[in-house]
């Protein structure tokens, strides 16, 4: 073969590292030490949606737009889904509940203090 047609089409040597902590990519440890360490704002506004598609018809009230901090929004969440008695997750900068609980949200959010659109 001539080095003219030779090119590396498959390696394990770099591919699948993220290039900032050097870790496989599925076990980045980047991303984790980014969301616990993020600082909470004196002010939150939390903005309220209901979501229903892609999720087969079933409806999910959505808070966004907190700050990304992993117990931050772990303690939150926890609070909510007492406040609403649902279930939920949270995702990224969100915390999802299951049905349409945006008044028992809404409530339970402006008794922290914070503001809240939609």
């Amino acid at each position: 073969m001539s080095q003219k047609n030779a090119r590396l089409v498959y390696s394990t040597e770099t591919a699948g590292k993220c290039p900032t902590c050097g870790w496989p990519q599925r076990d980045c440890q980047c991303s984790h030490r980014y969301a616990a360490t993020q600082p909470v704002p004196a002010r939150i506004v939390a903005k309220l949606r209901m979501e229903k598609k892609g999720r087969g018809g079933k409806t999910v009230t959505v808070v966004y737009g907190l700050p990304e901090n992993a117990e931050f929004l772990k303690g939150l969440s926890q609070e909510l889904k007492r406040a609403c008695g649902t279930g939920g997750t949270t995702a990224g900068d969100s915390i999802e509940l299951q049905g349409d609980v945006r008044d028992r949200v809404r409530e339970a959010l402006t008794k922290r203090g914070y503001t809240v659109k939609g």
